[in-house]
């Protein structure tokens, strides 16, 4: 699911980022970025559309196949919650 963030600490590029996710869960993210990130690297993530905020940790870092790159982020201290809507299955339940 795209959520439209802001991303920082970035070391070698420091600075805020507006960008979108590719999926979200409670725990973390995959995140678009036109930095390279270093894993381990803190960031912090911030929803445009809510009031989530969290510390984060960079697990991982790869080219993307549209330019730029994609990182997962670990979730480590949260601040608010989501709102993501609500989603039905399918079958309409």
């Amino acid at each position: 699911m795209q959520v439209g963030v802001r991303i920082s600490g970035n070391t070698f590029m420091p600075g805020m980022e507006t960008t979108f996710t590719e999926n979200v869960s409670s725990r973390g993210a995959r995140v678009r970025s036109v930095r390279r990130w270093r894993p381990g690297e803190s960031v912090c993530v911030m929803s445009l559309a809510d009031g989530f905020r969290s510390l984060g940790r960079v697990a991982y870092c790869q080219a993307s196949r549209d330019a730029g790159f994609v990182i997962g982020v670990e979730f480590l201290e949260l601040e608010g919650q989501w709102v993501l809507g609500s989603r039905k299955s399918p079958n309409g339940a």
